[in-house]
């Protein structure tokens, strides 16, 4: 065994080698949270300000939605690389100096600052943002989530205002007649609700089919061959909205994964941010030259 090694084990072995100061300097994580969770809402609210002024909820005008969604994974990002790069720096140059302490233990030490300041600062975020729904910022979230939705509802909305509800206008077109006497609401419910079931299943049988021929027959005056031509259309329009709703749940399902992804993206590259942030300030810190006693009193 060489004589460094013994000497080596000698010191560990002396009682109270070890400081009894902790390694985690909390003031200057603190400090450094505060800064990057007020930058967070800063930024968050510089962004949906910038989100509502892009979109609109008029047809082919202002952000589309494909692009709407791009900008706000590109902002997420870079509000976490902003808020937290300035956090972790602050941290790191706002943190007691550790004397005596090899250069690779205050690099993991820096770096681990790093990540506790990016993790107490989206915490106190998560809990601002929770306990203020009715502020400007959520409230801004909320707005800028509807119009973006909203956008896409208005001219479903408009289209089901002109048709009627719940395929009211498919039976409309399938009892329109010159004659002068109405046909029942039980009749139309009746035929409503064989539409419907059919619909839900996936095709109408042949017998419900042929049942709503004869019964728009007799009620229209119509031949049979018109009086199906008005059911395979009246069939077809309500497969057709019966997609688009489908579409539409599958684009809100598609967004909110999108959403939860680029969420989680942008809080890993903050979490890396902020700690080679606070490595880079640690670092400047202990490379700037302590004062002399005499100049120190001098200024």
């Amino acid at each position: 065994m060489s004589t460094r090694t013994q000497d080596l084990r000698s010191l560990d072995s002396i009682p109270g080698n070890e400081s009894s100061l902790s390694a985690v300097s909390w003031p200057a994580i603190f400090a450094g949270a505060a800064v990057a969770a007020a930058a967070s809402l800063l930024l968050v609210a510089l962004g949906s300000g910038l989100g509502l002024a892009s979109i609109s909820p008029w047809r082919n005008d202002g952000a589309s939605a494909m692009t709407f969604t791009v900008t706000a994974a590109i902002w997420l990002i870079v509000v976490q690389w902003i808020a937290s790069g300035l956090g972790g720096y602050l941290t790191g140059r706002m943190r007691t100096k550790w004397v005596g302490t090899h250069t690779h233990e205050v690099f993991f030490r820096d770096t681990a600052h790093g990540f506790v300041t990016w993790a107490v600062a989206t915490v106190i975020t998560a809990i601002i943002v929770a306990s203020a729904a009715s502020a400007a910022i959520s409230g801004g979230a909320r707005a800028a989530s509807s119009i973006a939705s909203g956008a896409a509802q208005v001219g479903a909305t408009a289209a089901s205002t002109a048709q009627g509800s719940s395929g009211e206008y498919e039976i409309d077109s399938l009892f329109r007649s010159s004659s002068a006497n109405a046909v029942s609401p039980d009749v139309r419910a009746e035929a409503l609700r064989i539409l419907v079931k059919g619909i839900g299943q996936g095709e109408i049988s042949a017998a419900d089919r042929a049942y709503l021929t004869e019964l728009i027959a007799a009620r229209t005056g119509i031949s049979q061959s018109d009086a199906q031509q008005r059911l395979d259309s009246a069939i077809a329009q309500l497969k057709a909205a019966e997609v688009k709703a489908r579409e539409v749940a599958d684009a809100a399902r598609k967004a909110a994964s999108a959403a939860s992804i680029f969420t989680a993206l942008s809080m890993l590259i903050g979490a890396f941010i902020a700690c080679v942030a606070a490595a880079i300030g640690g670092g400047q810190r202990d490379s700037v030259p302590a004062l002399h006693p005499d100049q120190a009193a001098t200024r």
